[in-house]
């Protein structure tokens, strides 16, 4: 995530410059290995830094920006994976709190908790949205990686004719 880059053509027209500071690194990487990009490391000679010259990184602050980075490409790349977890998350919650309803109402045949039922019911209803949520956007980044991939033969083959 350090050292000097060098980019294609293709990289730099397709590249969309969304992050600023630090996290540009990070979103460089994801874009590259997204779009099945040529990456090349080039092993170079690490020195300390000069005696007296001070850090401008944070490492706690700089980490937490890198990490907030990637989730938010991971949930832009792999919408589905991302709001599958989130609608896994949300119907067990949902689950933990129907079930001891559910028992007691087998029982009893009585509903005391009414609104822990109604709350169960709509975290239930928002895990479905958030399932569904993920396939749309699923849907529409693999038509966005087929259009790119038009795009970048088209421009591959517009550079080759000049």
């Amino acid at each position: 995530m350090t050292g000097y880059r060098a980019f294609s053509y293709a990289f730099v027209k397709t590249f969309p410059v969304l992050s600023k500071g630090f996290e540009i690194e990070t979103e460089m990487s994801i874009h590259a290995i997204d779009k099945n990009m040529a990456v090349e490391n080039v092993i170079i000679d690490y020195r300390d830094r000069p005696e007296g010259s001070e850090s401008k990184l944070n490492t706690y602050s700089d980490g937490l920006k890198v990490l907030r980075t990637i989730l938010k490409l991971y949930r832009t790349y792999r919408p589905l994976c991302f709001f599958g977890f989130l609608a896994a998350i949300l119907f067990l919650i949902a689950v933990v709190l129907f079930v001891p309803i559910f028992v007691e109402y087998v029982q009893t045949s009585l509903v005391p908790r009414f609104p822990t039922m109604i709350v169960s019911g709509f975290i239930c209803v928002t895990a479905i949205q958030s399932l569904f949520a993920g396939l749309m956007l699923q849907t529409m980044v693999q038509k966005n990686r087929q259009d790119f991939e038009m795009q970048l033969i088209e421009t591959c083959r517009h550079i080759g004719n000049q």
